[in-house]
C-alpha cells in the first residue's frame, strides 16, 4: 500500500516539472518570436542599455532605435488591410 502512495507522488511531481517545462519553453518561443517581430527596435535600445550600463555613451543606439521605430510606425501606416490588394500587386504576389 505505501509502496503505491511513494508512485503516485512521484508521478505528480514528474507531472508538475513537465507542465513547468513546457510553460517556461512556450514563454522562450514567445519572446523569441517578439524580439524578431519588433526587430531592429529592440536590438538598438537592448545595445543602448548595455552601453550604458557599461559606463559608454549609447545615444547613438538609442537614436538608431527611434528611427527604426519611426520607419516601422511609417511602415504600418502605410500598408493596412484597407490597401491589402494594392500591397499584394506591389509585392509581386
Amino acid at each position: 500500500m505505501r509502496r503505491s502512495l511513494r508512485r503516485l507522488g512521484t508521478r505528480q511531481s514528474g507531472q508538475g516539472m513537465t507542465e513547468y517545462i513546457i510553460v517556461v519553453a512556450l514563454v522562450a518561443v514567445a519572446a523569441i518570436a517578439v524580439y524578431q517581430l519588433f526587430g531592429q527596435v529592440i536590438r538598438s535600445q537592448t545595445a543602448a542599455m548595455a552601453k550604458e550600463l557599461a559606463g559608454e555613451d549609447g545615444s547613438e543606439l538609442s537614436r538608431m532605435a527611434q528611427s527604426a521605430a519611426e520607419s516601422a510606425a511609417a511602415q504600418a501606416a502605410a500598408k493596412s488591410l484597407k490597401s491589402f490588394t494594392g500591397n499584394a500587386a506591389e509585392g509581386g504576389q
